[in-house]
């Protein structure tokens, strides 16, 4: 990679210090925590390699609400933080392209009549899902006809599936197969109704940081990094994002 801009350096740590963020939430990209309290998995492993290129110190933060995460780099509190990209959290924050994408989902129950991702936008149908999450945000885009039923918590949106028995329960595809082993009969829908982009988003001025940390994209995953840490933390429901010809070529 080229030398890096002092630009580049005043935007991501200005003291020497790169503060990143991470959702504790994704069970997926971060896996649990050091023995010191430190987040580990494949996103804060993401940060540290930034750091590393940047060649500073890294203060890495969890926030146990994607919310909290994303505020801390629109208010400049995160240099950078590790997100599932959006439109409507890209008015906020200028994302890179993915790194890594995660498969998104329908839990249906033993009874269902819905054997098909293309039944499940209908009229009546209703569906428990994890309000404001990236598949939710997807859902309240895309859905014409089936209806949402939020909750405040992935686990929240699997109880409320249950005890309001409803038609589907949404959410990646990992911990769907985890939650029909306690639901008998349950069946997980073929395919996926979209891919999650997990991307680096930082503040929407920072636009010479932004070019730094599409390139580390495009390195992170042509050399093979991305897809040697998920093989490390052995993580499935998950898969190395495919670079755009336009992405690679701006590297």
């Amino acid at each position: 990679m080229n030398l890096i801009s002092s630009k580049v350096l005043q935007q991501l740590a200005p003291h020497g210090v790169l503060s990143a963020g991470v959702y504790l939430g994704n069970f997926l990209l971060v896996t649990g925590r050091s023995s010191t309290g430190e987040p580990i998995g494949i996103a804060p492993d993401i940060c540290r390699a930034i750091a590393k290129h940047l060649d500073v110190e890294l203060s890495l933060h969890g926030f146990n609400t994607q919310d909290e995460l994303l505020e801390a780099a629109v208010s400049g509190s995160c240099g950078i933080v590790l997100v599932g990209s959006d439109p409507a959290r890209a008015q906020k924050v200028t994302f890179t392209p993915a790194y890594v994408e995660l498969e998104a989902c329908y839990l249906v129950p033993a009874d269902s009549p819905i054997t098909d991702l293309s039944q499940v936008d209908q009229p009546g149908v209703r569906i428990a899902s994890f309000y404001k999450s990236a598949y939710d945000l997807w859902l309240q885009r895309n859905l014409k006809y089936a209806s949402l039923v939020h909750a405040d918590s992935v686990k929240a949106s699997n109880e409320i599936f249950i005890s309001e028995k409803l038609d589907a329960l949404a959410g990646l595809k990992s911990g769907l197969v985890s939650v029909s082993q306690d639901i008998p009969g349950s069946r997980i829908l073929d395919g996926q109704f979209t891919g999650i982009q997990q991307a680096i988003a930082t503040q929407k001025s920072h636009q010479e940081s932004i070019e730094f940390l599409n390139a580390c994209v495009v390195e992170f995953i042509e050399s093979g990094l991305v897809a040697d840490l998920i093989s490390q933390y052995q993580v499935r429901g998950l898969s190395v994002a495919k670079l755009s010809k336009a992405s690679s070529e701006g590297k």
